[in-house]
């Protein structure tokens, strides 16, 4: 009898110990069973972007920057980089660039200085960091990566944030090194702030969600807001939730448009939400979101995204949205317009 009971209990641990490894594996999607074993998609905003709006020349420099990004990011990920590396990477050849509202190049406020945004997100564990109203940080998204790995805080703010940048030794720049001509002209002849009604206007917020080979997820946001921004503005960018996202149970997110919009609906949280407890596509969910929820409001805007399996969708309302991806499989794919 001794013998019966220790073989039922010597089975009941090997049932249990079945069921754990079994729940712990649904977590993430096996190489095997992802659509792509590595991916990456970008966006470099979204808006008024119509062909005819931009000659050849300036196409080119577009879909040239975005697609050295692209590259960039698949060497890191077919090494084995993790997609948090590949996000900061890439997001920072997007600040650095003057075509593209985030880091240089980036918009100026009412007083016409720069106030720059960023947050990042890593799907491995939820862990995030967001900074906002940064003045003098070259690549705020590597900022926004410090608060996510070195802090006990997900948002910091302003001149806080700038001093945490210091305990780091984390490059600064002034001010000025921000502003292009183009910005100080478009600044100078602006009539209206923050008026994203004009017919040339673009949300030329960056961002980059990637997935690699061990099936983890990372999306990243990076921004200088609305041009004309009073008050101390903070838009949906270095929101968790709003401008960015990333779980592994779900899928990767990064927005651009209306940052007021996207943070009262909340929208990459949406997105993921509604995949997790309705269980929509992640096709299924963006157009959801993006194209009928959001349209009702007049809200414009987008998101690139990346599911658990790999899957990409890049969804707008607008004329256009900049945007690309790239996979194990392909070359970089970059496109401008609907």
């Amino acid at each position: 009898m001794t013998k019966f009971y220790l073989a039922i209990f010597l089975l009941s641990i090997l049932l249990l110990t079945s069921c754990v490894k079994e729940i712990k594996n649904n977590d993430s999607v096996d190489s095997k069973n992802r659509v792509n074993e590595y991916a990456l998609v970008i966006h470099g905003g979204a808006g008024n972007i119509y062909k005819g709006r931009y000659t050849e020349e300036q196409e080119k420099l577009y879909i040239d920057k975005l697609s050295e990004a692209l590259n960039l990011g698949k060497e890191i990920l077919a090494s084995g980089g993790t997609s948090v590396d590949a996000v900061e990477t890439v997001i920072r050849v997007l600040e650095d660039s003057p075509l593209f509202n985030a880091g240089k190049g980036a918009v100026l406020t009412s007083d016409g200085d720069v106030e720059l945004d960023a947050s990042i997100m890593n799907g491995k564990d939820i862990s995030a960091g967001g900074v906002a109203s940064l003045r003098h940080i070259k690549n705020p998204i590597t900022l926004a990566r410090f608060v996510m790995e070195h802090s006990t805080h997900v948002l910091l703010f302003g001149e806080g944030a700038e001093k945490f940048a210091d305990e780091f030794g984390m490059q600064k720049v002034e001010n000025n090194y921000f502003k292009t001509e183009e910005r100080i002209e478009e600044y100078n002849n602006s009539k209206s702030v923050a008026s994203i009604e004009n017919k040339d206007y673009k949300f030329g917020t960056v961002g980059c969600v990637a997935i690699d080979k061990n099936g983890n997820l990372a999306a990243g946001t990076s921004t200088g807001g609305m041009a004309g921004k009073k008050f101390g503005r903070v838009g949906d960018a270095p929101i968790i939730g709003a401008g960015t996202y990333a779980n592994n149970k779900t899928c990767a997110l990064s927005a651009t448009g209306h940052g007021e919009f996207f943070i009262r609906n909340v929208v990459t949280y949406d997105i993921s939400a509604l995949m997790e407890y309705s269980k929509f596509t992640l096709k299924e969910a963006a157009d959801h979101v993006i194209k009928n929820k959001l349209v009702k409001q007049n809200a414009k805007g987008g998101i690139i995204g990346i599911d658990k399996k790999g899957n990409i969708v890049m969804s707008f309302n607008t004329d256009g949205m900049f945007r690309g991806y790239i996979t194990k499989d392909s070359e970089p794919t970059v496109e401008l317009y609907n």
